[in-house]
C-alpha cells in the first residue's frame, strides 16, 4: 500500500516539471537539480532507490517543497500542550 504512492509521486514530478519548464529536455532539468538523466527518469517512475534528498531538490526547484516539512511529523494528541 505505501509503495503504491511512489509511482504517483513520480508522475506528479513529471507533470510539474513539464508545466514549470516546458522547453527543458530531461537532460536540462536533470542538470538543474544536479542528477543524471537516468536518475531523473528513475525519479519520474517513483523509484525508491533514489534518495529523498534528490526528490526534495526537484520539489524545491518546482516550488513544491512545503509538503516535505510535514513528513514524519508526529501527530499531536488532544492531551499535548
Amino acid at each position: 500500500m505505501a509503495m503504491d504512492i511512489l509511482p504517483e509521486i513520480g508522475q506528479n514530478l513529471r507533470l510539474a516539471r513539464r508545466k514549470s519548464y516546458p522547453d527543458d529536455t530531461l537532460e536540462d532539468f536533470a542538470l538543474r537539480i544536479g542528477v543524471s538523466r537516468a536518475t531523473l527518469q528513475r525519479m519520474e517512475k517513483g523509484d525508491l532507490s533514489v534518495s529523498l534528498g534528490k526528490y526534495f531538490q526537484a520539489a524545491t526547484l518546482l516550488g513544491l517543497e512545503a509538503p516535505f516539512h510535514t513528513l514524519l511529523k508526529p501527530k499531536q494528541s488532544l492531551f499535548d500542550d
